[in-house]
């Protein structure tokens, strides 16, 4: 198995760091190979803008899904994006390393995505969710750390439900043919500026975990999306079709009796 670390993370001292670097040791020891990008490190620019394309569909106006889309027809993607795009298509199996900010992902990973799922090259009309996407047959997962404790993030906690707050990074990456597997979660970390190093309720407890999740990796059941054939023709849930999450369900009538 060749595995892909993406490490969201501008301190290399983190515990976010730390994590993205036993994940390495951990997917090495079983014999897979793995490489880690750093999106920091690399300097990667999160911004989509016209500059990135040299030879551009429409110079007069900037259009983010024209301007990719002829790129991906062309073969003039910008280097790092059709790098990154190797990178996953070597990958059988992507890990995303990140701290949740403001209940999502820090902005340097989702410009990675805005600039590297591609209209054109890596989805569209008709290559998309998990049974028609181009990644279908890799797997991935989220390694997140939260600063708030895990009650936090419960069904009743002040920060919201973490499983909802992922959900629509999951379906994104099941909209490009991932097969999505339950994230890890490593609860309280915080950071101790005096003494340059991360602070959880265990460093060494979420190592542990980690190396755990990754060994599990093989038994865990995906989490579940819709596929192409569950829509009607306007993109409702067909009456037939399953619904698995909240975000996405069968509309009922609202009743005028509120009892």
């Amino acid at each position: 198995m060749h595995g892909l670390i993406v490490l969201a993370h501008p301190e290399k001292n983190s515990l976010n760091a730390q994590l993205a670097g036993a994940a390495r040791e951990r997917f090495a020891c079983g014999g897979n190979t793995v490489e880690v990008l750093d999106l920091y490190e690399a300097g990667f620019d999160p911004l989509e803008c016209g500059d990135h394309y040299g030879c551009r569909a429409n110079g007069a106006f900037f259009s983010a899904l024209t301007e990719q889309r002829h790129a991906s027809d062309t073969g003039t993607l910008p280097a790092d994006v059709a790098g990154a795009i190797d990178q996953i298509d070597r990958a059988d199996l992507v890990m995303f390393q990140f701290p949740l900010w403001w209940w999502s992902m820090p902005a340097i990973l989702k410009g990675w995505i805005d600039r590297v799922f591609v209209w054109g090259g890596v989805y569209t009309s008709s290559m998309r969710y998990c049974d028609r996407g181009r990644f279908r047959g890799k797997r991935t997962f989220l390694s997140v750390t939260t600063g708030a404790p895990e009650p936090a993030f419960g069904p009743d906690g002040r920060a919201g439900n973490l499983d909802m707050i992922l959900w629509p990074i999951h379906f994104g990456l099941s909209y490009v043919g991932f097969e999505v597997l339950p994230p890890l979660r490593s609860f309280g970390v915080i950071s101790d500026s005096a003494q340059g190093s991360p602070i959880s309720d265990g460093t060494s407890s979420c190592l542990s975990a980690l190396n755990r999740h990754i060994d599990a990796l093989e038994s865990l059941e995906a989490i579940r999306f819709n596929t192409s054939a569950d829509w009607d023709r306007e993109g409702r849930l067909r009456p037939d079709a399953p619904s698995f999450s909240p975000f996405i369900r069968h509309a009922r009538p609202i009743s005028a009796d509120p009892s």
